[in-house]
């Protein structure tokens, strides 16, 4: 079956920890497991091909004609670059903690760093 994940992917383990937190009303953790996701997602995405002169609609700018005509097969990531992307989630949040904590704002800092360990906890570091 394509597009089934293995039981025990990245992100399958990062659906199942967006449930325990938002269980938990981890604000922190879900914010982090969210974005994470999303980020995926969004390197998944293949970026729109340029369309043909005359192809389109004329009432809607930016438009492709014809049942299907605007979708594309997103990309396949491996194992090894969602592992990147949630590394580098966590790593932007570390920094963003660093710079709150330098201004003053240690909540804020805290919170940030609970959702990097959350992170982490994912790939099972």
């Amino acid at each position: 079956m394509a597009g089934v994940s293995p039981p025990d992917d990245i992100r399958t383990r990062l659906r199942r920890a967006l449930g325990v937190a938002l269980k938990a009303r981890d604000a922190g953790a879900v914010s982090a497991l969210r974005s994470a996701m999303s980020a995926i997602g969004n390197a998944e995405a293949v970026a729109p091909a340029a369309r043909p002169a005359g192809t389109g609609s004329a009432h809607f700018a930016g438009t492709v004609a014809g049942l299907g005509a605007g979708e594309a097969q997103r990309r396949l990531l491996t194992e090894a670059d969602a592992d990147a992307i949630v590394r580098q989630e966590a790593a932007e949040r570390e920094a963003a903690a660093g710079e709150y904590e330098r201004s003053g704002r240690a909540a804020e800092a805290a919170r940030l760093r609970e959702g990097a360990r959350a992170l982490m906890a994912v790939l099972g570091r």
